[in-house]
């Protein structure tokens, strides 16, 4: 793989997209303003004296900046204390873990309406707590005010503050100054396109113009119409022709050391071309129309060393001419960064201290202290016929009720290692299921009912007002261990929680509500405290068991299992082959939505994406069929991890529930390993294989070169990026593969995989709540999409979208992206599939692709039936 990352580090009708062109507003260079209401239609200004510093370091000559002469050297900030606006996006943190580097110090995040206009001048003017304000991407337009929140007035009041928009900021930018947002010639998503500009200092050592090796990447379906640039606004940056770079992202090497620069000076916005750049005649504000912190932008990291530079020549004094005071702490509730717990008392004198939890509760009641005792078993697993046989003759019986198997059934080139595997345990097994409070009432309250059965059968039901994450982050936080207990496993599952979290959870995670209501628990979880690993790698097996330290140590488990392992014998080969006869019963599953339907809806999707208000959605639906009453789960599940074998395979058996999960699905959601390292490996773009080796290899290069299939998966790894940007250590989000090419039993995949450090302060719980539910299940921005699909969605996506996996007792976690997965509840299958609605989509090929994707678990279920 050649591609080098460029970047370091129902009818909706609730938005404002389908009034764009905007008209101008009054306004002069002298900025007066103090009161700003906001529509789709305009802007009225109230009069009022506003602020001003009188410094200035740049003044325009004909569409060239030029540096005032300075009297004397100025010193310059030893770090830049940036304000980062963020409007609901999904790219915000790529840009707040690039100015923690570039900057020296992590930037404050405040969502656009978390902060009244009092509060803003406050900390931006009384406590003079900012250098610079940049302000984020994010759906919808300028012009409604839900979309933009505070951003205009910051823009129109704050002529005295250097201002860096991004995408919905860039635009904003012009929007307030009297410029029109219009739709453009086509909505550009993930898309990348050659840059030229004027030689600003914002473009600062970067080249300019076609082959220049300056490519950026674009989110955005509206622009600023450069004919209607007000004399305030210079144009510096536009694309180099009308349409973007199409040779595919796998094939460009971009050389940002040796590509020559060929700055352009003085030249006037070609015509026909988009406009990339703009910037005030008088003010230190800018706004650029593509993202400069995408993974895939060249020169990205030197757009912010020079809005650093700009910001530091702007003010011209040193570290010890300021007020140092400087601290944010972490809102759990949305995981911004934010002054609202503690409004007039956030200074502190370390600058640099900025990773203060506030913390709802204490975490740590009733406190459970446990011994992990284990045995290692080499070289039996082919010796007793694999995983396979040691899950059915040890856990097989009784259709396998409360049992779990995180089954890497696809362990070629070194996708997955270890399985793990158990049923109900000894004392400290337990069972939680929980269910969200019913969404008939359209509430942001994430509570539910918790059920917990023991192992002795006695169940307690209460109700949680603050959630299952919140409970999960309590009875994880209570448990202390050690260390040394677990030495010499190779692994990171040592005994916990197994099991699921549903895709309703998102009210947990900053979505507004659930407009629908799962038939399934949101969560299902056993503890488990025996267990067994299994090493495909070194064909070992692990024997595992977890008990309180307070009670007398036992082995009679340990042994018993030992025991069984070693007399165990193979069975005969079992390769599943359906004897295909007609039964009377109903033979086939049935879609909640027609052909006609789901066709219709991506067109909706695509509308949506043309109006700004996402850039890309993952719509889906549920394929649903009756089985018979004698059909066994087990064989449904046994027939599909033998014909469509994959890396974070599972079986859960909740028996109480009359609930089984058959998953086959190949897409890690997130892990965490022992050493605090998160790693995501997001899957977009999809195509089947082929019935011979030279047209499975034609297909395979078809998807690895496919415009469209790139821009999906960019769009998810820039998310991505940004859900673990939140929660790990400034500058250590980083996408070591990118746009990988995976072969399955039944389809090619493209992967992608992105890791990073995680804070050390932060818990397991926080990591999963930045990133739930999986980006790509959403698309982006996450909560925007969500709110969409909801709308668009005719029933829950209840276990499907969610993630399958384990929390060990160390906090450490691996959790999969339930799709390719046959959910058997209450006497029915039911199967979800869908796909990225994108601007390049085709509505048949967008079907086409979901009946794909359901094809391997729907084939599993009316084979085996017609084995029984």
């Amino acid at each position: 793989m050649n591609f080098s990352p460029c970047s370091s580090s129902s009818e909706i009708t609730s938005y404002c997209s389908e009034s764009i062109n905007i008209n101008k507003p009054q306004f002069t260079s002298s900025i007066k303003a103090t009161d700003i209401t906001t529509n789709k239609d305009s802007i009225q200004v109230s009069s009022h004296a506003a602020r001003k510093v009188g410094v200035s370091c740049e003044y325009v000559e004909g569409t060239r900046l030029i540096e005032k002469p300075q009297s004397k050297p100025r010193k310059k900030l030893e770090f830049v204390r940036t304000l980062l606006i963020d409007n609901y996006d999904s790219y915000t943190y790529n840009i707040y873990q690039e100015l923690s580097v570039v900057n020296g110090l992590p930037p404050v995040v405040v969502r656009n309406d978390e902060w009244t206009w009092e509060e803003a001048c406050y900390y931006i003017y009384e406590e003079r707590a900012f250098d610079n304000i940049v302000i984020s991407p994010g759906p919808g337009s300028p012009a409604c005010a839900a979309d933009i929140g505070i951003c205009l007035k910051l823009l129109l009041e704050c002529g005295d503050i250097p201002i860096l928009g991004v995408c919905l900021g860039h635009q904003a930018l012009g929007y307030v100054h009297g410029a029109n947002v219009v739709h453009a010639f086509e909505p550009v998503h993930g898309r990348l396109s050659e840059i030229q500009h004027n030689g600003s200092r914002l473009f600062n050592d970067i080249p300019s113009g076609t082959n220049s090796g300056f490519k950026v990447v674009r989110y955005h379906s509206l622009v600023i119409d450069p004919k209607s640039l007000p004399k305030e606004l210079i144009p510096l940056a536009w694309t180099c022709s009308n349409d973007t770079i199409s040779s595919s992202l796998v094939d460009q090497k971009f050389d940002q050391e040796t590509s020559q620069s060929n700055h352009v000076k003085g030249t006037p916005l070609p015509d026909k071309k988009v406009l990339m750049g703009i910037m005030h005649s008088t003010r230190p504000h800018y706004g650029l129309q593509f993202h400069p912190e995408s993974i895939a932008t060249c020169h990205g990291t030197q757009i912010f060393k020079n809005f650093r530079e700009i910001t530091q020549d702007f003010w011209g004094t040193s570290i010890s001419d300021r007020k140092l005071n400087y601290n944010a702490c972490m809102q759990v509730g949305n995981g911004s960064w934010q002054f609202n717990d503690n409004p007039r008392g956030i200074l502190d004198t370390n600058p640099f201290n900025m990773y203060e939890r506030v913390k709802s509760s204490k975490l740590t009641n009733g406190v459970k202290s446990l011994k992990l005792e284990w045995r290692k078993i080499e070289n039996l697993l082919s010796k007793v016929g694999g995983a396979k046989n040691i899950f059915v003759e040890l856990f097989g019986d009784e259709k396998a009720e409360n049992t779990f198997w995180l089954d890497s059934s696809s362990t070629e080139k070194r996708r997955a290692r270890f399985s793990f595997m158990g049923g109900k345990g000894g004392p400290l097994w337990k069972q939680i299921t929980f269910r969200l409070s019913d969404p008939s009432e359209i509430t942001s309250t994430s509570g539910g009912h918790i059920s917990i059965e023991n192992a002795q059968g006695l169940s307690t039901t209460t109700f949680l007002e603050d959630g299952f994450f919140h409970f999960m982050n309590k009875e994880l936080q209570s448990i202390r261990y050690d260390e040394k207990d677990y030495q010499g496993l190779p692994f990171d599952f040592y005994g916990g929680y197994v099991g699921y979290l549903g895709y309703g959870l998102k009210v947990e995670c900053g979505a507004q509500y659930n407009r629908h209501k799962a038939k399934t628990p949101d969560a299902c979880f056993f503890f488990a405290d025996n267990l067994l690993a299994i090493d495909h790698s070194n064909n070992d097996i692990y024997i595992l068991s977890l008990h309180d330290q307070t009670t007398t140590t036992t082995t009679n488990w340990l042994d018993d299992i030992h025991q069984k392992l070693i007399t165990l014998k193979p069975s005969p080969s079992s390769s599943f082959s359906p004897k295909i006869h007609q039964k009377k019963t109903e033979s086939r599953f049935i879609s909640d939505k027609s052909k006609e339907r789901y066709i219709k809806d991506v067109g909706k999707c695509q509308e949506l994406i043309k109006d700004g208000e996402s850039y890309e959605l993952c719509l889906t639906t549920q394929l649903r069929k009756k089985l018979d009453l004698d059909v066994n789960p087990l064989g449904i599940y046994l027939h599909l991890r033998d014909k469509n074998p994959a890396p974070y395979a599972a079986w859960l058996n909740f028996s109480k529930q009359d609930l089984t999960i058959c998953c086959s699905s190949p897409e890690r959601f997130l892990r965490l390993d022992r050493d605090g390292i998160l790693e995501a490996k997001p899957i977009k773009g999809t195509i089947a294989r082929g019935s011979t080796p030279g047209e499975d290899n034609n297909l395979k290069s078809q998807l690895q070169h496919s415009e469209k299939d790139q821009a999906e998966n960019l769009m998810i790894v820039d998310l991505l990026r940004n859900d673990l940007g939140r929660v790990c250590d400034p500058g250590s989000v980083h996408v070591p593969r990118l746009m990988e090419v995976e072969s399955y039993a039944t389809v090619h995949t493209m992967v992608s995989t992105i890791q990073g450090k995680k804070q050390s302060q932060l818990t397991a719980i926080d990591c999963v709540r930045a990133a739930f539910p999986g980006g790509s299940m959403t698309g982006a921005p996450k909560l925007r999409s969500m709110e969409l699909l909801d709308s668009l969605e005719s029933c829950s996506r209840g276990v499907y979208s969610g993630c399958i996996g384990f929390f060990s007792y160390n906090q450490t976690f691996d959790l999969n992206i339930v799709i390719r997965t046959i959910v058997v509840h209450e006497g029915e299958a039911s199967v979800g599939a869908g796909g990225a609605i994108v601007a390049l989509s085709s509505p048949e090929q967008e079907y086409s692709e979901m009946v794909l994707k359901s094809t391997a678990p729907v084939n599993s279920v009316l084979e085996f039936e017609q084995t029984q």
